[in-house]
C-alpha cells in the first residue's frame, strides 16, 4: 500500500485560471523588482568582501560578549552569529566584519595591496581579541578573508554563470521543439529567477555564493519540469489533431501532473530536513532550493504552458506520423 498525492487521472482545467495566474505572477516580478531597487540584496562575504572568522570553544560562548569585544576594535560593521550543531545547541560562533580599506598607502605599493594587507591585519586583530577574550581553548575553525577585487569579480561571474545557463537551454529548447516552446521556457526560467532574487531582498537573507549555485540549480530543475509538459504536449499535439489547443494543453499538464508533484514532493522533504538540521551554513542554500523547487513547479504549469496558447503553435510543425488514437 502506499498514498498517492495525486491520482493517476486529473482533470483540473489549469488554463482556465491562466489570466489570474498571469496577474500574480505580474504582481510578483513588480514586488520583486520594487524590492530590489529599493531594500537591494543583502551581500554576504563573498561579494561585499570582508573578513569571516568562525570559532569554537570548550564553554558556551556569550555572543554580546564577542560583539561588544569585537565591536572595540573600530573595524566598522560588525555581525557575530552562533551555528548550532544537529542536536540545537549552540556549537560555534561566526563573527563577520565588514571589508577593511588601508587609512594610508606606503610610497611604492598600490591601493589593491594596502587593501589586501588591511584585511589580514583585521583578521589577525579579531582573532588576538577574541583570544583575549575566551582563552587558550579557543579553536579557530575557519578564516576567510575577500577583497574588494575578488567580491567584484565574483558578482560579474555568478551573473555570467547563471545569463549563460539561461542562453544554452534557450538553444537546447529552440533545437529540440518549435521556437514558440523555447520562448515560453525561457520566459518561466526567467519569471523563476527574478521572484527568486526578489524573494531574498524582501527577507534580507544574506546572497552568498552558494546562492548563485542555488540558482542555476533551480534554473535546471525549472527546466526539466518544463520539458516534461512540453514532451506531453507535442504527443498529444500529434495525437489530437482536432482538439482546441487549450484542451491539449489541459490534458498534457494533467497526464504529467501526478509525476511533477511527486518529484516536488521527494525533494522538497530532502530539502527541508536540510534547512532544519543543515544549520546556520547550509541554510540560505536550501531556503533558495526550497522556493525554488515551488516557484519552478508553478511556472512550469501557470507561465510555460499558457504561453503556447498566446503565441499559436503549430499542429503540423512535425514531420514524424501521428500516434493511433485509442
Amino acid at each position: 500500500m502506499y498514498l498517492k498525492l495525486v491520482p493517476a487521472k486529473t482533470t483540473i482545467p489549469f488554463i482556465k485560471v491562466r489570466y489570474t495566474a498571469m496577474l500574480f505572477s505580474a504582481a510578483l516580478i513588480v514586488g520583486s523588482f520594487a524590492a530590489l531597487f529599493t531594500t537591494g540584496l543583502n551581500f554576504g562575504i563573498d561579494f561585499r568582501g570582508g573578513v569571516t572568522i568562525e570559532v569554537t570553544d570548550s564553554e558556551p560562548i556569550e555572543l554580546d560578549a564577542v560583539r561588544s569585544t569585537v565591536g572595540a576594535l573600530g573595524l566598522g560593521n560588525v555581525n557575530v552569529q552562533s551555528i548550532r550543531d544537529f542536536a540545537g545547541s549552540e556549537d560555534a560562533v561566526v563573527v563577520y566584519v565588514e571589508q577593511q580599506r588601508a587609512d594610508e598607502i606606503d610610497p611604492g605599493e598600490d591601493a589593491e595591496t594596502a587593501n589586501e594587507n588591511a584585511q589580514q591585519e583585521a583578521a589577525v586583530a579579531v582573532q588576538n581579541a577574541l583570544r583575549g577574550l575566551l582563552g587558550d581553548d579557543m579553536e579557530v575553525r575557519k578564516v576567510e578573508v575577500v577583497g574588494p577585487t575578488v567580491s567584484g569579480e565574483l558578482i560579474q561571474k555568478g551573473a555570467t554563470a547563471v545569463a549563460l545557463a539561461i542562453a544554452m537551454m534557450l538553444i537546447y529548447i529552440w533545437l529540440r521543439f518549435e521556437w514558440q516552446f523555447s520562448l515560453g521556457a525561457i520566459v518561466a526560467l526567467v519569471h523563476d529567477v527574478i521572484i527568486t532574487l526578489g524573494m531574498f531582498a524582501v527577507t534580507q537573507l544574506k546572497f552568498e555564493l552558494a546562492i548563485i549555485a542555488a540558482i542555476l540549480t533551480i534554473v535546471g530543475y525549472s527546466m526539466n519540469d518544463t520539458v516534461v509538459v512540453y514532451d506531453r504536449v507535442r504527443e498529444n499535439l500529434r495525437k489530437y489533431k482536432s482538439k482546441p489547443l487549450a484542451e491539449i494543453l489541459d490534458l498534457s499538464i494533467n497526464d504529467t501532473l501526478a509525476r511533477t508533484v511527486m518529484t516536488s514532493v521527494t525533494t522538497l522533504l530532502a530539502l527541508i530536513s536540510l534547512a532544519v538540521f543543515g544549520g546556520e551554513v547550509l541554510r540560505g542554500f536550501t531556503l533558495a532550493m526550497i522556493w525554488g523547487i515551488l516557484i519552478g513547479t508553478y511556472s512550469s504549469i501557470f507561465v510555460a504552458s499558457p504561453f503556447l496558447l498566446a503565441t499559436g503553435v503549430k499542429r503540423d510543425w512535425s514531420k514524424q506520423p501521428a500516434a493511433a488514437t485509442p
